[in-house]
């Protein structure tokens, strides 16, 4: 009986061309599915692309595998995942591996690598970014999991990946749910970079007076330098495109409500408890948030703003481009920052600069900026913020002028900017020598008494604020 290298469960659109993926790079896969139809389908019109062993029954998919078992599961986060896991389980070894390739939140994942473990199989959390084209042409892949599974999954994975200059975009991220977290980042960042882009185009149409079609012009230029990315590209191309019925912009035809699948919302609330401050991943989260709120938007429409000016100078687009820049350096230093706090916290050991280094193709964020991240890590793997790189930091000193310029423009004409302005303001507060918070310090000490601590010696204090206000020991 013919075997399998590896398996894959649940053959949507992700699913399916994971499995065509690995047929194409010569590894026979078992396939499978709830609906023996999709199964059928898959082979009918994908047969001629490699060796796949369809199964109708979870037990025919689990014998075609070869020991030791690598079964990928691509279905939908949560319960599904749990109802498939439990399935499969049984049916399974010592030293097999189930394999999670859907966006599970990470506390689940660890929660099923601890129970698997027990008996003795390894289950790896798999980030994988690239969207439906990633997972058939190379994406980024982020397993998580044991080492020993690593061994047996990862020359696979590697394999199918995409490549940059001859490197695999995947690497052993770390135990138990260390791949799943980091795809959650991922995302996280992925959401503040979108959005720091729209209020790029909203700024170049509302302050710039450019048209759609021109702004696109100015998207493609950016691609040819330091913004160069997959999201700077396809701004272009969407901004580009027009409406067929209309004749329209196909923006201007587009409802204006973001919708989120929950990821980035993940990555802020896990931000949140890891007591991490990533304000440009949080205001995309919340700008999706208002944009749903149509009722909220409607009741608020006559309220006061100013009078819509423009731009006060003809090279404000180059202004928006440094402002983009330094807004986007502030993200990304954020979600680094994120995982390195999550990484001390659950023990995972995570190597940030090999991160960057599996960004850097098939996934969404893929970027020529990128490769400045792994730099940086590499000349300091210790570094506390991307932004005290040199690099970096000299980036900034550049921008700062123009991006400061950008959100005062925007908030003098009324157009929102809050991915630009909390950047900013995050900048300025790394970089300020005392910051307000030793007043809202000595509030909590005079409402509750909640003590604070001095510059000029160690220890804790309480003011006596409803006394003589002498000052006690804690």
């Amino acid at each position: 009986m013919e075997t399998a290298r590896i398996g894959v469960t649940g053959l949507a659109v992700m699913g399916r061309n994971l499995a065509r993926n690995l047929a194409r790079h010569g590894h026979p896969v078992a396939v499978h599915n709830r609906t023996a139809a999709r199964t059928k389908a898959l082979v009918e019109e994908f047969g001629g692309e490699g060796t796949f062993l369809p199964a109708e029954t979870a037990e025919q998919f689990v014998a075609s595998l070869e020991r030791p078992r690598r079964l990928v599961i691509m279905v939908k986060a949560g319960a599904p995942t749990d109802a498939v896991i439990d399935e499969f389980a049984p049916l399974l070894e010592p030293g097999d591996m189930i394999v999670d390739g859907g966006n599970a939140h990470f506390a689940d994942t660890r929660r099923r690598e601890a129970a698997l473990r027990e008996r003795g199989i390894h289950f790896v959390g798999t980030g994988i970014s690239g969207g439906e084209e990633g997972a058939l042409h190379g994406p980024s892949i982020m397993p998580g999991g044991s080492a020993e599974s690593y061994e047996a999954l990862g020359p696979l994975l590697e394999d199918i990946a995409a490549k940059v200059d001859g490197t695999p975009c995947c690497t052993h991220v770390g135990p138990d749910g260390a791949g799943h977290f980091v795809k959650m980042v991922h995302n996280g960042i992925e959401y503040s970079d979108m959005q720091l882009i729209a209020e790029s185009y909203d700024l170049l149409r509302h302050a710039a007076g450019l048209a759609p079609a021109e702004i696109a012009e100015v998207f493609r230029t950016w691609n040819t330098g330091r913004l160069e990315s997959y999201l700077i590209e396809i701004t272009a191309e969407v901004l580009a495109h027009t409406d067929a019925a209309t004749g329209k912009p196909f923006v201007d035809v587009v409802l204006d409500q973001a919708e989120q699948k929950g990821t980035g919302r993940w990555t802020v609330q896990t931000a949140l408890d890891l007591g991490v401050p990533v304000g440009g991943i949080a205001e995309a989260v919340f700008a999706r948030s208002v944009s749903g709120h149509a009722d909220l938007r409607e009741a608020s429409r006559n309220l006061p703003g100013p009078a819509r000016g423009t731009a006060d100078d003809a090279g404000f687009a180059d202004k928006v481009e440094k402002a983009l820049y330094a807004s986007k350096i502030v993200a990304y230093a954020q979600g680094f920052h994120e995982i390195q706090a999550g990484s001390a916290e659950y023990g995972w050991d995570i190597d940030s600069g090999a991160m960057a280094t599996i960004w850097r193709g098939g996934c969404i964020i893929r970027a020529r900026f990128l490769d400045r991240i792994r730099a940086a890590y590499e000349a300091d793997p210790s570094t506390p913020t991307l932004l005290t790189d040199d690099h970096f930091a000299e980036a900034l000193g550049d921008a700062q002028d123009a991006w400061r310029d950008v959100v005062a423009t925007a908030a003098r004409i009324g157009v929102p900017a809050p991915g630009f302005a909390t950047a900013l303001a995050y900048y300025d507060s790394l970089r300020a020598d005392r910051l307000p918070a030793a007043l809202t310090q000595g509030q909590r000490d005079f409402f509750g008494a909640h003590t604070y601590r001095r510059v000029d010696r160690d220890g804790s204090f309480h003011t006596l604020w409803g006394g003589d206000r002498t000052e006690v020991t804690s």
